[in-house]
């Protein structure tokens, strides 16, 4: 069987394709997209990698400042993950997320590019506070599911694997993965891709911890309410969002060097 081998990556989306949060040891954010890109490097002879992504972008944003950048870059290999910032708003029609959704991958698909998603993880075991939002993400993943399949778009189906609300994996915001959890994300999709050397592995649950005491968890809810929930609500109050001003983080294709 022939090995995959791409040259030109794009990655599109918001705050999570950027990388937060995810240190690079430089002031700015690796992330999953990253680190694929550092993957795919490793089994061609060269690879191009942009990534569009912005924080705080919705799906309709990503649609109308990130696509026809992309298609223009002429990718092999393109990321598309979006959603989160739909499912947190005040407002949410999932039939006009995944239309566009749909429309970003058809249009991709449609260059011959091969197209990865996947699905969001319920926030329920990481976040308690956004436990009504499970509706939300449920109507959204069924839509990507069944998008994926029309477009012949590559989804990894995250939701379904308990590992991904993990709280080892996420950052102390609770809406980002940290480090180990963007590692994770990137294995799942190198996976998908069939890359050499890939596995199941990143399916893995971590070892079980003891359960955190009443006392531990109620801190632990109030140092999250005052550091992250409450800077975030008087954000969205005044009709801000933490991407304002922000430009994505590698504009043009340039070369990246594979993963060691």
């Amino acid at each position: 069987m022939q090995e995959p081998s791409y040259r030109r990556y794009v990655a599109l989306g918001d705050s999570s394709t950027e990388g937060l949060n995810d240190p690079d040891g430089h002031g700015g954010y690796r992330g999953w997209a990253d680190r694929l890109a550092e993957r795919v490097a490793a089994t061609g002879d060269g690879l191009l990698y942009a990534n569009l992504a912005v924080r705080g972008r919705r799906t309709r944003q990503i649609l109308e400042t990130q696509l026809e950048p992309a298609l223009a870059m002429r990718p092999d290999l393109v990321t598309l993950f979006s959603g989160t910032n739909d499912v947190v708003a005040r407002r949410f029609d999932v039939v006009e997320v995944a239309r566009d959704v749909a429309r970003m991958q058809r249009a991709l698909r449609e260059t011959g590019a091969t197209v990865l998603t996947f699905t969001l993880p319920d926030l329920g075991p990481v976040l308690p506070a956004a436990r009504r939002l499970a509706p939300r993400i449920e109507a959204l993943n069924a839509a990507l599911r069944e998008i994926a399949r029309e477009t012949g778009t590559r989804l990894v189906d995250l939701a379904v694997h308990p590992v991904a609300v993990d709280p080892r994996l996420w950052s102390d915001d609770r809406l980002h993965a940290n480090s180990a959890g963007h590692e994770r994300i990137a294995a799942a999709l190198a996976h998908a891709l069939g890359l050499p050397g890939t596995d199941a592995d990143w399916m893995k649950p971590l070892p079980p911890l003891p359960r955190p005491g009443f006392r531990d968890r109620l801190l632990s809810e109030l140092r999250w309410t005052g550091l992250h929930l409450i800077p975030w609500t008087l954000r969205h109050l005044r009709g801000r969002s933490s991407g304002d001003g922000r430009e994505p983080k590698r504009p043009i294709p340039v070369p990246v060097s594979p993963a060691a």
